[in-house]
């Protein structure tokens, strides 16, 4: 799967995890056009900057959590959908399942890996 120059919006409570995003999209010659710590900034944002791509951390800073707000914004637009959790519990992925998503990751997450997915 590829993302050739796509605009992309990081969804992270972890500012450590959100700058190592961001410092791997840029590499990659992707747009970061906006990042949110909580779900309801998440919302707004991809309804108003409208990213291709969105990577959404599912335990957020706010009582809207990553699935919760990728549900709402599949609802107004279309984009695509990565999520990166370190949660592993099982009944997340079921919940993942309602929406459309291209790939989850699990924290510690490898770099590597996800640089792989996205550039194939």
């Amino acid at each position: 799967m590829t993302f050739d120059n796509a605009q992309v919006l990081i969804v992270e409570d972890d500012p450590i995890q959100s700058l190592l995003l961001e410092k791997l999209f840029l590499s990659l010659d992707y747009k970061v056009i906006g990042k949110a710590e909580s779900g309801r900034a998440a919302i707004d944002l991809a309804v108003k900057l409208k990213p291709d791509l969105i990577t959404m951390d599912i335990m957020l800073t706010d009582d809207i959590d990553g699935i919760e707000a990728a549900k709402e914004i599949q609802k107004e637009i279309e984009t695509d959908l990565i999520y990166i959790s370190g949660n592993r519990d099982e009944s997340i992925l079921k919940r993942a399942s309602e929406t459309d998503y291209k790939g989850f990751f699990r924290k510690p997450l490898d770099m590597r890996e996800l640089k792989f997915f996205l550039v194939g």
